[in-house]
């Protein structure tokens, strides 16, 4: 009997093309330049979660902070008639001769208060002497005046405010209205007189 041989697989030489069967993908495979894979997809949903965490995390500090601005506006302007109550009292203790001792102790604790306010933005507005302003002036009344130019702020009598940037409370004024109309002649005027050296005309005699 003759012996077999066995036959070893021949190697295969650097730059030697694979069979078809070995070069062939798998089946299932996606071929190549097909759509992104699943990292692809998973890495651009990570980046749409990130940005969307990211506006979520600014609108919720953005709302936190105008709440705060709120509230702050809300306590000032619970603190602002206590405040005018406050510059009114002084004024009448100085103009009626009170203790300068006791006077000056509350115009110290009016100065502090007034320098806490300020630093939480409360500014006061400058409105004497200027351009009446609807805008940021209340008029109470206009008076006739010879010395302020028609429509500008002649007195002050409630300080107006604002918080910041914005406008917290308007100025009470009292506007110039101009000068001083000159009397209209009424009934009690003097009926002007003919002259001396004429007499009033006498009335024609009526024929017979």
């Amino acid at each position: 009997m003759k012996e077999k041989k066995h036959v070893h697989p021949k190697p295969t030489l650097a730059g030697e093309s694979k069979p078809a069967a070995e070069a062939a993908p798998a089946p299932g495979a996606a071929p190549a330049g097909s759509a992104p894979s699943e990292v692809d997809a998973l890495k651009d949903r990570l980046l749409r979660l990130q940005a969307d965490f990211d506006n979520y995390r600014k609108r919720l500090a953005r709302e936190r902070a105008e709440e705060q601005q709120q509230a702050a506006e809300r306590l000032i302007l619970a603190l602002l008639p206590a405040l005018d109550h406050f510059e009114l009292g002084l004024r009448n203790a100085q103009a009626h001769g009170g203790d300068a001792t006791l006077v000056e102790g509350f115009r110290m604790i009016y100065q502090q208060l007034v320098e806490t306010l300020k630093q939480a933005g409360l500014t006061p507005l400058a409105v004497e002497g200027l351009l009446f302003n609807p805008h940021e002036h209340e008029a109470v009344t206009s008076m006739p005046s010879e010395e302020h130019p028609t429509d500008t702020v002649m007195t002050e009598v409630r300080r107006g405010y604002r918080l910041g940037a914005k406008l917290l409370r308007p100025a009470q004024v009292i506007v110039a209205g101009g000068p001083q109309p000159a009397p209209a002649a009424g009934p009690d005027a003097a009926v002007p007189t003919p002259p001396a050296d004429q007499s009033p005309a006498l009335p024609e005699e009526s024929a017979v």
